[in-house]
């Protein structure tokens, strides 16, 4: 596979104009998503490094292949960070290479602080872009703003590389916090496990993590260390019907926020319903399945080894509509990611303004062409 590798803005422009036939947007390359895609690689890692840092004013400016590492590091010296929490699916996927904040905003990555703060989107202060004509596109700025017509900031979000090939994008940041405490609830059935996490993100003691991992209820609080104390006590006290509740200081949500426990699994889907609707997806999922819950119960987790796997994708995918949700099939063969919707299908309504949206913004149908294809 020919693959053309750009440095600046310019040379995106000038690659895609330029181009003949189907690009294979990449930069870190940890993010094997999607339908498989046949064409030239542009390669735009080299888009990298901060431009712009005002801790003052909460706010970061990178270029979009500028590795996630090095922002945590630019903004750890300040004692701030990505409040979002991006998820890395270098394990999970077998990967390697480095996540950037280009791909991080491609693919709206969020994890689970997203319940208390939000996710990557709702960051996201401004993009530039290339779009499938070789235009340099500007949405946004540096300030949090409403805005009219299409607001393309949120739109690239999401995208998957589908719209445009991120350059630049302007983020929101958040100070640090001082303590960090997990109160666990072992034990706990999936039915269990959401009226805990119910009962505790009900509560006035602003949980920043909520989900069911190994069998058992995690809940995270955040912030100055005295808060954290006594809304950790109050909170046992709050949740002793649901089981023995401990505190463990050493939890490690990277766990949660990457799918830890499904690592091994040669399929994984990512199930997102509304809190409530998971215990009975769960009870739909065949024998041998393994899942975790996230986000309250919002965000579910499924990972299968051996077994038909597209039998259980048409499962998940066909229950997960039935409920309103979405199903994203996040890890399996080319052959089954080739042969499956991998992306939870569209309403007809919402699928012709997609269609509609690509055709504005890529005419020509070159920028991963299929990735997100039902």
């Amino acid at each position: 596979m020919k693959m053309s590798t750009v440095k600046t803005e310019n040379a995106v422009a000038e690659a895609v104009a330029a181009a003949q036939g189907p690009l294979v947007v990449r930069a870190g390359g940890t993010r094997a998503v999607g339908r498989p895609v046949a064409g030239e690689t542009l390669d735009v890692s080299g888009l990298s490094g901060v431009t712009l840092y005002e801790p003052g004013a909460l706010t970061i400016v990178a270029q979009a292949g500028t590795p996630l590492t090095e922002i945590e590091a630019t903004l750890a010296a300040e004692n701030q960070r990505l409040a979002f929490e991006p998820y890395d699916l270098t394990g999970l996927l077998g990967t390697t290479g480095a996540t950037t904040i280009g791909g991080i905003l491609a693919t709206n990555a969020s994890g689970p602080r997203r319940i208390q703060a939000g996710a990557a989107r709702d960051f996201a202060l401004g993009v530039r872009f290339v779009d499938g004509a070789g235009n340099i596109v500007k949405n946004g700025g540096r300030v949090m703003k409403n805005v009219t017509g299409y607001d393309l900031v949120k739109l690239m979000c999401g995208s998957w590389g589908t719209l445009g090939v991120l350059t630049e994008v302007s983020l929101k940041v958040l100070p640090s916090v001082e303590a960090v405490t997990t109160l666990v609830i072992p034990g706990r059935t999936p039915a269990q496990a959401v009226a805990a996490m119910s009962a505790a993100l009900g509560s006035p003691y602003e949980v920043s993590g909520a989900a069911w991992i190994d069998g058992a209820v995690w809940l995270r609080l955040e912030g100055f260390a005295r808060s954290v104390d006594y809304r950790a006590t109050a909170l046992q006290d709050l949740l002793r019907a649901h089981g023995e509740v401990t505190r463990d200081e050493q939890a490690d949500w990277t766990r949660v926020r990457d799918a830890g426990p499904l690592h091994r699994s040669e399929a994984v889907w990512r199930v997102s319903v509304k809190p409530g609707d998971g215990p009975a997806l769960i009870a739909t999922l065949p024998e041998g399945c393994d899942t975790m819950m996230d986000w309250g119960g919002g965000l579910i987790w499924v990972g299968q080894s051996g077994g038909d796997a597209a039998a259980t994708h048409g499962t998940v995918q066909g229950t997960v509509a039935a409920m309103g949700g979405h199903a994203t099939l996040i890890k399996g063969p080319d052959t089954l990611r080739a042969a499956v919707p991998v992306f939870q299908p569209e309403s007809p309504g919402v699928a012709a303004l997609s269609t509609a949206l690509r055709a504005r913004f890529d005419p020509r149908g070159i920028l991963n062409p299929g990735l997100m294809a039902a």
